[in-house]
């Protein structure tokens, strides 16, 4: 009797999910994080597909857009920590690592907050953006006595989003997958879900 009892134990230990691991919610995105994103992202839309060029209304949304755009600059230099670039500065090193964390399907716990990849297109996204506002106040200003070369300028960079923008969005989609994490939902409630490791304390 006693043999079967042990059996018995060890085949219902089998069945108890002690193999499931626990998750918990990370703040990751504080609330600037969050509104500049989704702000300067409504901005780009509207003076892409429904401004009208050269107006008024484009102007005000594109000039909005910049200021934000330097805003987020800002608080990547003081801002909570997974706002900052000392956080997520894309290093060959960093950029080596989150390439072995996709490469096993590993949630890159050490970048929680932007990966050295999802950088870079920042970093590019934030660059265009600046360039359309200088190009912009150069046109209307005259100040280099050429509109032609900034009106150029202004919309190769505005043309270049047209790339840029899918570009992120599938990206953001093919990582949610591949990491099984909502990256999308992550940006508008501020979470991340993450494994909950015990603690090596003893």
């Amino acid at each position: 009797m006693s043999h079967n009892n042990t059996t018995n134990l060890i085949h219902n230990s089998d069945l108890m999910p002690s193999n499931i691991p626990k998750t918990k919610q990370v703040r990751v995105w504080d609330i600037l994080v969050r509104i500049t994103h989704w702000t300067v992202a409504a901005g780009i839309f509207a003076n892409l597909l429904f401004t009208e060029d050269g107006s008024e209304l484009h102007e005000i949304v594109g000039y909005t857009v910049v200021g934000l755009v330097v805003i987020r600059l800002l608080w990547g230099l003081v801002g909570t920590r997974y706002a900052r670039f000392s956080n997520f500065f894309p290093t060959p090193t960093r950029l080596k690592r989150h390439l072995a964390d996709l490469s096993a399907r590993r949630v890159d716990e050490e970048h929680l907050g932007h990966n050295p990849l999802a950088a870079l297109m920042m970093f590019t996204l934030w660059a265009v953006i600046i360039g359309l506002g200088l190009t912009g106040y150069l046109m209307e200003t005259k100040i280099l006595g050429s509109k032609d070369l900034m009106e150029g300028i202004h919309e190769f960079l505005a043309n270049s989003l047209y790339l840029l923008v899918p570009l992120h969005i599938v990206s953001a989609i093919v990582v949610s997958y591949w990491e099984r994490q909502n990256l999308i939902k992550a940006m508008i409630a501020g979470n991340k879900t993450v494994i909950d490791k015990p603690s090596t304390m003893e």
